[in-house]
């Protein structure tokens, strides 16, 4: 088969790989996790990385995001700029890695129940349906509601030590 004929489906395919988040190079689920922990919570505390961690899983089981950690680590648009590609530096790694493995053996953050969204603890938004859960690692956690569900509008004060360290 000439190369040609053999070109549109390699661009598709190429496509794809970058459409899941992939890029050139495949990462595994830990490194992809372990991606999300480094950028999102600055390696802040552990708390903050199993926060995070939570808000990944929870994505990847609610049927309403990518069905793997890669895939909603790497959607366009929903985490750091970069989290695919950047480079990790090798400081506070042991750290990350251990809470990634924690949270890929089923551990959540207590506080965390089905919050799916996170921001910079220091920023605040005007939306009326942010139910706020937690506040760990620099960043507030919270879940999506109806406004008249809502109970708590504001972020609450950080809490940290309850998964470790």
């Amino acid at each position: 088969m000439p190369f040609s004929s053999l070109r549109p489906a390699l661009l598709t395919g190429l496509a794809l790989l970058m459409l899941a988040g992939c890029g050139m190079r495949r990462h595994s689920p830990l490194e992809c996790m372990e991606r999300a922990m480094y950028f999102e919570s600055n390696r802040s505390s552990r708390d903050g990385m199993i926060a995070v961690g939570s808000v990944v899983m929870n994505r990847v089981e609610s049927g309403q995001y990518p069905r793997s950690i890669c895939g909603v680590v790497g959607q366009r648009g929903q985490f750091a700029p970069g989290i695919m590609t950047r480079r990790m530096n090798d400081s506070g790694l042991p750290k990350v890695r251990e809470a990634a493995r924690a949270v890929l053996r089923g551990e959540r953050h207590p506080m965390i129940g089905k919050a799916m969204f996170f921001h910079a603890a220091s920023h605040r938004f005007g939306y009326d349906n942010m139910h706020y859960v937690l506040v760990a690692g620099g960043n507030a956690f919270y879940e999506k509601r109806k406004s008249h569900l809502v109970s708590q509008p504001v972020p609450p004060r950080p809490v940290e030590g309850i998964t470790g360290w």
